[in-house]
């Protein structure tokens, strides 16, 4: 028999084993490389202002704690609440920020490995109002390798760089706290 990806692994040992690599600013690990799917594991808390535009399909199942996917629909911000014990399938291009406030939140992330002409992007939007700042695109190999170099070049742009064009808001960065404050400040639906 051939089992590319081994035997059956105890996925319990498996988190006891990794957990120290689900670490800020996304928290996640990849289960079996060189697969079709990517099969991750997503941990709290993360710190994360960025949102994900990806083009495939993501299936989420929220196995421990809580968390919420925000989401920039119509012009405006929405929250996804993930409790414990949900499943939820997201369409391809939905633009999201997986939020996981919760320290031992753990969610299982599956998506397909990408096509060579589909790209993804990680964007950073004005937290008063939506407007688009910055928008990377990439040929994403590795979800857990590629993003952190992205998040990098994002927070070494300059003060006028993270300037919104529209309301003048300067995006904060690294300081996720801040951007989090502000949008619940002015989206107060989300909370």
């Amino acid at each position: 028999m051939n089992f590319k990806f081994g035997l059956p692994l105890n996925f319990n040992k498996w988190l006891d084993d990794n957990s120290h690599l689900l670490k800020p600013p996304v928290g996640n690990q990849q289960i079996w490389q060189n697969s079709d799917y990517m099969v991750t594991v997503v941990g709290g808390p993360n710190k994360r202002t960025d949102f994900h535009d990806d083009p495939v399909e993501e299936f989420f199942y929220q196995f421990k704690g809580e968390a919420h996917v925000l989401v920039w629909d119509r012009g405006q911000y929405e929250k996804v609440h993930l409790r414990e014990g949900d499943i939820w399938l997201m369409a391809p291009h939905v633009i999201h920020s997986p939020q996981r406030p919760n320290p031992g939140s753990l969610c299982l992330v599956i998506e397909h490995k990408r096509p060579k002409e589909k790209h993804d992007a990680l964007q950073w939007s004005c937290a008063c109002c939506g407007t688009l700042i910055k928008r990377y695109e990439m040929s994403l190999q590795s979800i857990v390798k590629d993003l952190p170099p992205v998040y990098e070049q994002f927070y070494a742009t300059t003060t006028e760089e993270r300037t919104c064009p529209n309301c003048q808001t300067v995006h904060p960065g690294r300081e996720y706290v801040e951007w989090h404050k502000t949008l619940y400040e002015n989206f107060k639906h989300l909370e």
